[in-house]
């Protein structure tokens, strides 16, 4: 026999985007995204004792991590520049650098960012991240704050968007008008984020010498947007991570477990900064 659901008895959802009707859920305690971001949640329409915790699980971080590194390293090794060449059917050696004269930056660091900075080590790559607050974190050379951005973005050409996608709108609109002309941007965090008219203006200036996109905004773009047939840039369909069901599932499980027990779950967005 079918029981009758009752809203009054949920204590714990898990969903993409809160429903209309999240009010009738009114013994709700924790509130799961689905992905690893929760920039799709209108902070106000959840109430405020309720947890909104974002995605953290083991496949999320695997697949970020190879992303990451995939970009990162088809970057350096200049792969758009040879994939141009061969379809002009030129064979031509470019000067590559060594990883350790490469610097790699990270604009945001969030558990995502710290997992795939994990993974470059190995390559020794000059590794550095920028933050809203401060943070330390192993091998890698911290900046905080407003203060500290021009700092960061002028010595990190390699830049990476931070993969957790923070909640804020335009974040590279900094470092595609920044003074270090020919970085390299590869962007995994959210579309939004990323003022495109800027970036193809970069592009052809050839103040950013390449671009790697896994979001864009919208998505998919227009079929006519410049980006999609622009010779420095590669797109993919936001594919950098996707949420595996059963380790989600482990990951979900245990959280219910943790906080029951009275301890923070894992991925806890602090509701004052948005992430």
């Amino acid at each position: 026999m079918q029981r009758e659901f009752r809203a009054e008895k949920v204590r714990y959802l898990l969903t993409w985007n809160a429903p209309d009707d999240l009010s009738r859920y009114c013994n709700l305690e924790v509130l799961f995204s689905i992905g690893a971001g929760v920039d799709q949640f209108k902070p106000e329409t959840i109430p405020g004792h309720v947890k909104l915790v974002r995605m953290f699980e083991d496949g999320i971080v695997r697949m970020m991590q190879e992303y990451v590194v995939l970009g990162v390293l088809m970057l350096h090794r200049e792969m758009l520049a040879y994939w141009q060449q061969q379809s002009r059917g030129v064979w031509q050696a470019l000067a590559t650098s060594q990883a350790s004269d490469r610097r790699v930056g990270f604009l945001g660091l969030g558990m995502l960012a710290q997992a795939a900075t994990d993974r470059l080590r190995p390559f020794r790559f000059s590794l550095a991240a920028w933050s809203r607050s401060e943070k330390v974190v192993e091998g890698v050379t911290c900046f905080h704050g407003e203060d500290q951005l021009g700092s960061f973005l002028h010595g990190y050409p390699c830049l990476s968007s931070d993969p957790d996608g923070a909640n804020t709108r335009h974040p590279e609109r900094k470092p595609l008008l920044s003074p270090a002309g020919g970085s390299e941007l590869l962007h995994v965090g959210r579309g939004p984020q990323l003022d495109q008219g800027a970036l193809v203006a970069a592009l052809d200036s050839c103040h950013l010498a390449a671009a790697m996109l896994d979001v864009t905004d919208p998505e998919p773009l227009p079929e006519t947007h410049p980006l999609w047939c622009h010779p420095k840039v590669i797109i993919t369909p936001h594919i950098a991570s996707v949420t595996q069901p059963h380790t989600a599932a482990q990951s979900v499980v245990e959280n219910i477990r943790r906080h029951r027990a009275g301890r923070n779950p894992i991925g806890l967005v602090d509701r004052t900064l948005g992430y």
